[in-house]
């Protein structure tokens, strides 16, 4: 049977590589973008198999009537795919509050409002699978990076416990944490916060050590993700890309490193000695 999906941001990166490739093997799809006109070509191409739906995933109320939406279209809703979301490249202390809480609100809530509109149709099916496209940022930080990273680990923070508690339900999470790809991220869809003088080596060395990085493909992922979908006990957490596959490893082995050589302070920092 066809699967029906619910993906943010179909417009274009990995979001329309999602839908394409939902949509070329028979499933149907209610693709969301701030502008159905960037949808134009999907519904020429599949017809009635698509619901263009114009939707800003920070503004709630429409997140809600857009999952109504679908669901009275296709009567259910089997993938969900929180895709859309965007890169802020800044330091730290050169972020501004609005960029910042921009960066959030995108990112973190957006990814919120929609898994929450969507669970109650999930739990009434028992059935459903919740995709959070997060990053290898979402699980370690690197300079320039810090807005993106935060609102990554957010998005695995409150996705990890959501998996927990939905099991029973008979419905899915998967955190899926991409490296690099030639998608438009840090191109038209990137925010830059204002630079500061003193942090331009940081940024020479950020933009250097990413160009030495070989991207990926972005029309690989739309099959990886069918794979993920189509599991009968899919991944938790997931990587695309060979890199944060790699990286993983020696990053993990470099934490518990530093935890248990400061292990013995843990256990001092538990309980007052008589």
């Amino acid at each position: 049977m066809s699967k029906v999906w619910f993906v943010t941001g179909s417009s274009r990166g990995f979001g329309r590589q999602f839908a394409e490739s939902a949509l070329a093997r028979g499933d149907r799809l209610a693709a969301t973008a701030r502008s159905v006109e960037s949808l134009k070509d999907l519904v020429n191409t599949y017809g009635d198999a698509v619901l263009p739906i114009a939707l800003d995933v920070t503004d709630k109320t429409a997140v809600v009537e857009a999952v109504d939406e679908a669901v009275r279209y296709f009567g259910q809703l089997d993938v969900v795919v929180n895709n859309a979301g965007y890169g802020l490249f800044g330091t730290v202390e050169e972020l501004g509050e609005a960029d910042f809480r921009a960066q959030m609100e995108t990112n973190v809530y957006g990814a919120l409002w929609v898994s929450q509109a969507v669970l109650p149709y999930l739990r009434k099916q028992g059935s459903g699978h919740i995709i959070q496209i997060s990053s290898f940022n979402g699980i370690a930080s690197i300079p320039m990076m810090g807005a993106y990273s935060a609102s990554k680990f957010a998005l695995e923070g409150f996705s990890d416990a959501l998996g927990q508690e939905v099991a029973g339900f008979g419905v899915k999470v998967t955190l899926v944490e991409p490296g690099g790809y030639t998608t438009d991220f840090g191109g038209s869809s990137a925010a830059h916060s204002a630079p500061i003088a003193a942090y331009d080596g940081v940024r020479h060395t950020f933009f250097s050590a990413l160009a030495e990085i070989p991207p990926g493909d972005p029309a690989a992922t739309g099959p990886a993700l069918l794979k993920i979908v189509d599991a009968e006990n899919p991944p938790s957490r997931v990587m695309f890309g060979s890199f944060p596959l790699n990286a993983v490893e020696p990053l993990y082995q470099e934490r518990l490193k530093t935890w248990k050589e400061w292990g013995d302070l843990a256990v001092e920092a538990e309980s007052v000695k008589s």
